[in-house]
């Protein structure tokens, strides 16, 4: 796994806009002030052609220009990082004119962006085998005063860190709009997270000391029934790797899956998945973790760490998220943690795609330490 070097104390940002531009408000004028405190530490900013743009359908400008502005923004030497504007829909169809063999070649520049922006910071480790950032787009560092998981972004792409931890609240409602566009997070829920284990396990048989290999897919309780454990303690390790199940299902099965292989070159490590999702009700939740398992993705798993969906509690037919995911990951016998802050109702911890990362539960709390390795 390559890993770029981390962002100097003058280092310059660069902005890219493969999915949305920041052409509207309050993306607009948030992305503006970010730029502005970015200055203030001490980072000069610079644009991509697309930034600003919007006349494209589901991203900010067409595919070819997107796939073009990507490229050269990763392989020239104008930022030292990249940092996505936005999310948006149809990032995917930009991949086409996205020449990551000339990526794989480049020097390694840490991407930072989350929701559309796996199809980049999923792809970078599959693909290229470089490490990538699943944390916050542009236009969230606008916000007045910065939540704790900007300053952990930050910190993370500086290298002035290695671990981030779980947020005691999080946002149902968000109360940024055009009228105010600096809006912090209006963190009003309680993170509660869930933790299910195989059948049969005590809450602290995943926990180990200190340095030991937690027990794997290959020694793990038995296969078939998750059982929701409270107050669960658990120590796992393996390499991260997952984004928004939105957009990985949509690359499962074409020219750009090489999972397989990645899950296969880094098979003694295991792989530690993590996944959230958008647009997805519960059905849609069940029939992409059933694709991506029957795409046989899940191989060498260690364990799987699921953000909260952006519809929260939803229940179709009988089927909530919970059931959605873990009736259909049991077979593999290990561990699922669901309600983690990960993805679309932020905060969200910002994670290092392709590092070696272990993984601690005690009851309600969550650490996660991901070395370069």
């Amino acid at each position: 796994m390559k890993y770029p070097e981390f962002l100097s104390e003058h280092g310059t940002i660069g902005f890219v806009a493969p999915s949305f531009g920041c052409n509207i408000e309050p993306y607009r004028s948030a992305f503006d002030h970010a730029q502005k405190k970015f200055q203030a530490l001490g980072h000069t900013p610079v644009l991509g052609p697309n930034c600003y743009e919007g006349k494209g359908i589901g991203i900010s400008n067409t595919p070819e220009a997107c796939g073009k502005e990507l490229t050269d923004y990763y392989c020239g030497d104008t930022a030292d990082i990249l940092i996505s504007c936005g999310g948006g829909e149809l990032m995917c169809e930009t991949l086409e004119y996205v020449d990551f063999e000339r990526i794989a070649a480049a020097k390694p520049k840490w991407y930072m962006g989350y929701s559309d922006n796996t199809n980049m910071t999923f792809l970078l480790a599959t693909l290229c085998d470089t490490a990538s950032v699943y944390g916050p787009c542009a236009a969230a560092f606008g916000m007045e005063p910065w939540h704790e998981c900007l300053s952990d972004a930050y910190a993370l792409l500086r290298g002035k860190t290695d671990q981030v931890h779980g947020y005691p609240l999080w946002e149902r409602e968000g109360l940024k709009d055009e009228e105010h566009p600096l809006a912090p997070y209006h963190v009003t829920e309680e993170r509660k997270l869930r933790v299910f284990l195989p059948e049969g396990f005590a809450a602290g048989a995943w926990m180990t000391e200190e340095g030991e290999e937690p027990a794997g897919v290959q020694t793990s309780g038995r296969p078939g029934k998750l059982t929701e454990m409270p107050a669960a303690s658990l120590r796992l390790t393996g390499r991260l790797l997952g984004g928004c199940m939105d957009c990985l299902v949509n690359l499962t099965g074409t020219v750009y899956d090489r999972v397989k292989e990645f899950t296969e070159r880094y098979q003694e490590d295991g792989i530690l998945w993590f996944l959230e999702s958008c647009d997805l009700n519960v059905m849609a939740i069940r029939r992409a973790v059933w694709q991506m398992k029957n795409a046989g993705w899940f191989s060498h798993v260690k364990g799987f760490l699921i953000g909260r969906p952006l519809v929260f509690g939803q229940e179709l037919m009988g089927l909530d998220q919970y059931h959605a995911v873990c009736d259909l990951l049991g077979e593999y016998g290990v561990p699922v943690i669901m309600d983690a802050d990960l993805g679309h109702l932020p905060p969200m911890m910002p994670l290092i795609c392709g590092s070696y990362a272990t993984i601690v539960v005690e009851g309600n709390e969550i650490a996660i330490k991901m070395e370069r390795k």
